[in-house]
């Protein structure tokens, strides 16, 4: 799923026992905007086979019945996505100039836009243009907010609150099959657009709460307002105003910011380059995990699964959905605690496994039981739920936390943002081309649950990815991986971590709920 991390900063490092509850809860909050990119994706997948709908958008078929062409289905899925490409690359200058924060309040303004334009429309034209420009918000909402998180969050737990920005696209999916399946039987355009319109309470929620949020200190000392910072810094660690921890934490933020001055200026070609700091190899890390995240197939259940269930003899597909959607939720939490618990590779190579092999169960069953065997429609759907869990608990949210750790700091934010723009770009990919991959009509291949051969045999090749690109790096700070990437390959990080692993490292390992005793002891 879309929407990673796009931060410049290694998180706020302020003692666990005293940040537990301030910063993990602001950063929190701001991961609400995931809610806006999931609900989008799960409310089309349910509302463009809806009656109303089609009768409005789509076209009377030989039968009589209105549906829609694959190149209408197409682009009324993708656009969005097209919208987000350009929203991700335009988040970190937007986020340099006005703010973190206030990026972040805007591209809610420009997302209320696009819902408007929807939910108002008479045509495909018009809807189409809101569609754009509700990506433009999410793309936007996509590269602000993990980047704020990356920059606020505590050290310690930097992993798992990245992860929860994944964890609210999973609720967002879930509150879309839920409205979209009390609202399927309206006889009205109400039918789809009250799902359409529910858009503003998310966008009002994030917007209102984004506003009593402190700035991100690493953005303010960057503007020179070291009292501003210093102030933020104090409400994310509770730390009183003035006390020496905030002014140790504040020298080590500008520590850092002059010696990224010091490296000048970067551009986009430097992402590109050769050397020992296998920045090249980095940055292609960076934008293929995105791809291979997108390429593992998930967005067709939740773009197109409404469709694959009726198509598949599913009586009752938006109670599938729902049941999906919960899946999603519910086993994202394992992901959130096990990415820093077991590691991010382990995890990894463990879910791209586990994905393939129920993808082919359900590819095999589908092309070898028929529709009416409700026995297998059971089978079915439950390869489907496992495969969901798998994605749910590993790539959904670890993919987001790769990407926001192996870029060093001259050129993080633009290999960050170049990574996002692939996960776009992938997503537009895969749901323009989905229709014609699937659909049985003519100019379509018709492949129906053929497809999962595809994601099955494309989740092969995650592990082999994984395998040989993707280092080991839980527990290490932004500095260490950085030296790891110069001393070893991926697939002998675990051995240079266990070397390399230090006393700082397992400082941040502490939960606060060892205490301050065990704190203290790490230290030492």
């Amino acid at each position: 799923m879309p929407g990673g991390p796009v931060g410049s900063g290694g998180g706020i490092g302020a003692d666990p026992v005293k940040s537990k509850w301030a910063g993990i809860a602001m950063t929190a909050f701001s991961a609400f905007g995931g809610i806006l990119f999931g609900y989008d994706t799960g409310v089309i997948n349910g509302v463009k086979v809806m009656g109303p709908f089609l009768r409005t958008f789509g076209h009377a078929g030989a039968d009589g019945r209105f549906v829609l062409s694959s190149s209408q289905e197409s682009l009324i899925v993708s656009i969005l996505s097209a919208g987000t490409f350009f929203g991700a690359l335009l988040g970190a200058p937007a986020g340099d100039y006005i703010g973190r924060k206030w990026g972040i309040i805007m591209a809610n303004l420009v997302f209320c836009i696009g819902v408007a334009m929807q939910a108002g429309s008479k045509g495909l034209p018009l809807f189409v243009v809101g569609r754009v420009f509700a990506g433009l918000g999410v793309g936007l909402v996509s590269c602000l907010i993990p980047m704020y998180q990356s920059e606020c969050s505590p050290k310690w737990i930097r992993g798992a609150v990245v992860s929860l920005y994944q964890f609210a696209i999973t609720i967002g999916l879930l509150l879309a099959a839920v409205v979209n399946n009390a609202t399927q039987f309206r006889a009205g355009a109400s039918s789809w657009q009250i799902p359409v319109t529910v858009q503003f309470i998310w966008a009002f929620i994030l917007a209102s709460g984004m506003s009593f949020l402190p700035e991100s200190p690493r953005w303010l000392i960057k503007r020179g307002r070291d009292a501003d910072a210093s102030a933020a810094l104090s409400r994310l660690t509770g730390y009183g105003k003035g006390a020496p921890e905030i002014e140790v934490e504040l020298d080590e933020i500008r520590t850092n910011l002059e010696a990224e001055k010091a490296l000048g200026s970067s551009s986009y070609l430097d992402c590109f380059r050769f050397g020992d700091n296998k920045i090249f190899f980095r940055t292609l890390t960076g934008i293929f995990i995105q791809a291979w995240q997108q390429l593992t197939g998930i967005n067709f259940i939740f773009y197109y699964g409404t469709t694959f269930f009726i198509n598949s003899g599913i009586h009752d597909p938006f109670l599938v959905t729902v049941a999906t959607s919960i899946v999603n939720v519910f086993m994202t939490l394992p992901g959130i605690w096990g990415v820093e618990r077991f590691g991010r590779r382990r995890l990894l190579l463990i879910g791209a496994v586990g994905m393939c092999v129920c993808e082919y169960i359900v590819a095999i069953v589908g092309v070898t039981v028929p529709t009416t065997n409700l026995a297998g429609q059971r089978v079915l759907i439950a390869f489907v739920c496992i495969y969901i869990a798998f994605f749910a608990s590993t790539w959904g949210p670890i993919a987001w936390v790769i990407t926001g750790e192996i870029f060093p700091l001259e050129i993080r934010a633009k290999g960050m943002s170049l990574s996002v723009a692939s996960n776009w770009l992938w997503n537009f990919a895969i749901s323009y081309a989905t229709p014609f991959l699937v659909n049985v009509a003519p100019g379509s291949a018709g492949l129906g649950v053929k497809v999962f051969f595809i994601w099955g045999s494309t989740c092969a090749c995650c592990v082999i990815f994984t395998w040989f690109c993707v280092p080991e790096t839980k527990g290490l700070s932004l500095e260490q991986i950085d030296v790891m990437y110069q001393e070893v390959y991926p697939w002998q990080s675990h051995q240079w971590r266990n070397r390399n692993i230090t006393g700082d490292v397992r400082e941040r390992d502490i939960s606060p709920e060892d205490g301050m005793e065990e704190h203290e002891k790490a230290k030492m």
